[in-house]
């Protein structure tokens, strides 16, 4: 085994328990163990060791605690420097582990010591923010609750409220923040810790409070978080970039990632490897027991099952029972179209509920087995509910995903053009959608040659044709076939959408698909791929067509 020769004990004794097995550790924070030594491993680097000494006795003294390898370990990181620059070599630290393993109790320590004398940096501003009033109030309050246990001496070197607790030496502050964050421009943070981001929609909140970040010295940030159950949110935009980091794709970010996260499933469900994603389980007798409690459950209780691996594991998982597919499935259709596929044929379906609301166009192409969709999709802006969409569909429409329409209605020749368009480039074999929505946009169809009355070029879509063709969508989900580029709006709606029974009367196996919520999880892009798939035989097995070129026009 290869000892790690950074000349720090908290940080290679650590690194060198994870290698030899003694503390268990994810492949990822194997990788980290590498990456950190290869960052550190370099002669511009100074790491402050009486720094790091004194904030580990301060925060054990004050707190009353004695942490964790894991929590000297990030201790130590936080005080590593580049002697030439005087900068911090990680900037930024994303902590991802399993609930109840004091992460939060961990960085209400970290962020009290950074204000005082003893990190020694004046103004030296911490912003706690979370979703919820509650949830950021959480690290907030271990440090009142500390200061009232310690006001005898406490009280010569802080002011404390309910709303900020200020260092009277330093007038560095640590103060709360939820996510209004329209109100939080032009603050002068040190320190920014984001909390639970796997509860992060979309990246407002944090890019304005880093829109005035940076501007003190030593500047960092901490995102700290479990698993969760909001997909290509911002834990997933998160993840993407430590993976890089760790992979050797992006260099000299300033990120630390430290991923305790379970590998998969049969790992999970061998309590030997649990330390994987809690880090902290050594030391916790009560987490000890929590945890098998969980683990005995979770055969009985689905919302408990759904947790142990979610929460407790960091492996995400959906409600299998309601659930389209898994979500690494879904994660799976983010692979590249090819280049050029003017030509080829296609089915087209429509869907909406609305014409108030969202309506959405899916183009399905087959080639041999695999699946090939281009999704596109038009949301009204005076539609009542859109302030209730938790989605950063502003990014979906810079990206060329979506058109925003400022009407009262989605005019239904906008969707005709769209398809009008794509004619031009592809071979149209059929049109689809719901039985029950042609009336309303019928006479534009007609106007570009799909009439319901032709049979040959219109399917009227019924409940039967698609639960013969929900066995189909699974199966294209279950073996990896769907192609559909980086398509974040359309992995969303079916994140958004779940699985009933057909039948009430009796269980014969046959599904339908069906809103999770109807207000704020939309499903149109993705019924708008079910519906072009209920006609997919007219496809055969696919096939491109060789025409002239058609220009610059890309649907």
């Amino acid at each position: 085994m290869k000892k790690c020769k950074i000349p720090c004990n908290h940080i290679s004794d650590y690194i060198d328990d994870l290698r030899s097995g003694k503390i268990k550790a994810s492949p990822e924070m194997l990788q980290a163990c590498d990456y950190i030594e290869e960052t550190l491993d370099d002669p511009r680097v100074f790491i402050d060791i009486g720094k790091i000494e004194k904030a580990i006795e301060l925060i054990e003294r004050y707190f009353g605690i004695s942490l964790f390898p894991w929590e000297t370990f990030v201790v130590a990181l936080v005080h590593c420097y580049y002697k030439d620059t005087d900068t911090v070599v990680f900037s930024e630290f994303l902590i991802m582990m399993g609930r109840g393993n004091g992460k939060n109790g961990f960085i209400s320590g970290l962020a009290w010591y950074l204000t005082t004398k003893y990190h020694g940096i004046q103004g030296y501003n911490v912003d706690i923010i979370a979703n919820s009033e509650d949830q950021a109030k959480t690290s907030f309050n271990d440090i009142y609750e500390m200061l009232e246990d310690t006001w005898s001496k406490s009280r010569k070197f802080f002011h404390k409220t309910k709303e900020q607790i200020t260092n009277l030496n330093t007038r560095s502050y640590i103060k709360y923040n939820t996510s209004n964050a329209r109100t939080k421009d032009g603050k002068r943070s040190a320190c920014l810790i984001f909390d639970e981001i796997h509860e992060y929609q979309t990246s407002d909140m944090i890019q304005v409070f880093r829109s005035g970040f940076g501007k003190r010295k030593h500047s960092r940030v901490f995102y700290i978080t479990t698993n969760g159950y909001v997909s290509d949110g911002v834990l997933d935009d998160r993840l993407r970039i430590a993976h890089d980091v760790l992979n050797g794709v992006i260099k000299d970010s300033g990120l630390c990632p430290l991923l305790y996260i379970m590998p998969d499933k049969k790992s999970a469900d061998d309590p030997a490897n649990w330390e994987m994603a809690n880090p902290s389980l050594p030391y916790l007798p009560t987490l000890q027991l929590e945890m098998k409690k969980n683990f005995t459950e979770k055969e009985y209780d689905e919302s408990i099952r759904l947790d142990f691996y979610t929460k407790r594991m960091n492996l995400r998982q959906t409600e299998t029972e309601i659930s389209v597919t898994d979500y690494a499935n879904i994660k799976a259709t983010n692979k590249p179209l090819p280049d050029d596929m003017r030509g080829w044929p296609c089915t087209i379906g429509i869907d909406y509920a609305e014409l108030s609301d969202w309506a959405a166009v899916n183009l399905h192409f087959k080639q041999g087995e695999k699946r090939y969709d281009i999704n596109h999709a038009w949301v009204c802006l005076q539609s009542k509910t859109l302030k209730r969409v938790k989605a950063p569909w502003q990014e979906w429409a810079r990206m060329g995903l979506l058109t925003p329409v400022d009407d009262v209605s989605i005019h239904p020749d906008l969707i005709t053009q769209y398809i009008q368009e794509a004619e031009s480039i592809y071979i149209i074999k059929k049109l689809a959608m719901d039985n029950f929505r042609w009336t309303l946009i019928s006479e534009s169809l007609r106007k570009i040659g799909f009439d319901a009355r032709d049979k040959e070029k219109v399917k009227l879509v019924r409940p039967s044709d698609i639960t013969k063709t929900e066995p189909v969508i699974q199966e294209c989900f279950n073996r990896d076939l769907f192609i559909w580029g980086n398509n974040p709006m359309l992995r969303w709606a079916v994140n958004n959408t779940k699985r009933v029974k057909a039948s009430q009367q009796a269980d014969k196996g046959n599904f339908i698909y069906a809103k999770i919520e109807g207000k704020s999880r939309k499903t149109d892009p993705f019924m708008a791929l079910v519906a072009s798939m209920t006609c997919e035989e007219e496809l055969g097995t696919g096939g491109a067509v060789t025409l002239p070129p058609l220009g610059a026009f890309v649907i």
